[in-house]
């Protein structure tokens, strides 16, 4: 049984005095041997209450443990080692097998252990983006953008409905609008929507994202495949930001009632933690922004035409299909191309103006079959009439005159089929029998 630090003290001051074991031993209340075991360690330099280890049987095996988990890169599993020991000859247990790959594995990975240097950032130069799942709003889930600056660690939060190309683009520039400017890198994983393809190891970018860095003046970086530590910044904005707004227990919070909701409260969350102190930087990222834009790039006046939307064609009866529905626009745009989104529960409409692209009307979101509209839009078929004018066709007959048998040339063929009608479906001339 190994002695308590205050009983091994005794030992060593009884053989401090006499000098002898035998004595020593009386005096501490042990036994000699006892003694000579702690003064031998002490004179050695060693630690008296760290055990010492017994040889094991595996001990003449253990080179070979250690080349089979070298050679597996430290993921060979114990039972795998046993198996090839035991056809070697050795002739222990699993237990002891266990016990000396999980310390030899242990090692390995202390050598081999990853090697990271701070990431010291420079203003205006890093803007890091990344998904998180938001919470679920009427049963549907949602998506939380999340991008901060690498150097000021300014946030913003967004929410979105999927992570498409299309609410990717609308994401990013509304996060550079919010900011005041453009970075000189844009950094994140190798998502599809970002990277095609990797040949030779060489990220080939999509094309959008590709025309999109060249809009906004930025380069898009990527990590490596299959290893998002190669990125180098580190930054928990997803995790808090999942924290305070998906609910959960921990936080209490109730589940939203619409997009609006969720959106109103992103930009709250916002707020709050770029106006508290970073406990990384030790200053708030808001008054770091104010720094960090001497070294952003203005924004171009309009946003990449991908955030737009979807391009669509406005007919000559001023609507648009979009998701199989079809949704009214103000007049003067037909023939127009225009740009729709999805923002919400509302589908928004875009326009080029005489002043640059603005946003013509927005509507609510409609399944197929209920189109979206609006009643007073000139140009609609059947804006403005309805039941009642179906009901005054009805009052006047459906052989009376109506708006369209106005004028002469309307009057004419109006009473040509009247006296055509007059002459009876046997009146045929001289055509003679229909065969």
């Amino acid at each position: 049984m190994t002695k308590s630090g205050r009983e091994i003290m005794e030992i060593l001051e009884a053989f401090d005095l006499t000098r002898c074991a035998h004595s020593a031993a009386q005096l501490a209340g042990t036994d000699r041997k006892t003694v000579a075991r702690y003064v031998a360690l002490r004179d050695a330099g060693a630690d008296p209450l760290e055990a010492g280890r017994r040889p094991r049987s595996i001990d003449a095996f253990l080179a070979k443990v250690e080349e089979l988990v070298d050679r597996s890169n430290g993921r060979i599993r114990a039972d795998v080692v046993h198996r090839k020991l035991t056809a070697m000859g050795y002739g222990g247990s699993g237990r002891t097998t266990r016990r000396a790959v999980a310390e030899l594995k242990a090692a390995w990975r202390a050598g081999h252990r990853r090697a990271y240097r701070p990431w010291i950032t420079e203003p205006g130069m890093w803007l890091q983006w990344d998904w998180g799942e938001g919470p679920r709003i009427g049963g549907r889930r949602t998506q939380l953008f999340c991008c901060w600056l690498a150097w000021s660690r300014f946030r913003v939060v967004l929410p979105a409905w999927d992570q498409g190309l299309g609410s990717l683009t609308a994401c990013l520039d509304r996060a550079l609008r919010i900011i005041g400017g453009a970075p000189a890198y844009l950094l994140t994983d190798n998502a599809k929507t970002v990277t095609v393809e990797h040949v030779a190891g060489i990220p080939v970018r999509h094309p959008d994202m590709v025309a999109l860095g060249r809009h906004y003046g930025c380069t898009v970086e990527t990590c490596r495949p299959f290893d998002p530590e190669s990125k180098g910044g580190t930054e928990a904005t997803v995790k808090i930001a999942k924290a305070d707004l998906v609910h959960a227990e921990a936080n209490l919070r109730e589940e939203y009632a619409s997009f609006a909701e969720l959106e109103a409260d992103c930009g709250a969350w916002c707020e709050r933690v770029n106006a508290r102190v970073h406990r990384e930087s030790a200053a708030v990222p808001a008054e770091r922004l104010a720094a960090e834009m001497a070294h952003l790039h203005p924004l171009p006046a309009e946003p990449y035409v991908l955030a737009l939307g979807e391009e669509r064609l406005v007919g000559d009866d001023q609507t648009i299909r979009f998701g199989s529905v079809r949704y009214s626009t103000p007049p003067g745009h037909a023939g127009d191309r225009v740009w729709c989104r999805v923002h919400g529960t509302e589908l928004v409409i875009v326009a080029r103006a005489g002043t640059g692209l603005a946003e013509i009307t927005r509507h609510r979101l409609s399944t197929p079959g209920s189109p979206r509209i609006h009643p007073r839009r000139a140009g609609v078929p059947g804006a403005g009439r309805g039941r009642a004018a179906v009901a005054d066709r009805g009052r006047r007959g459906w052989g009376a005159a109506s708006p369209r048998h106005d004028g002469p040339r309307g009057r004419a063929r109006l009473a040509g089929g009247r006296r055509q009608g007059r002459r009876g479906p046997g009146a045929r001339g001289d055509r003679g029998p229909v065969r």
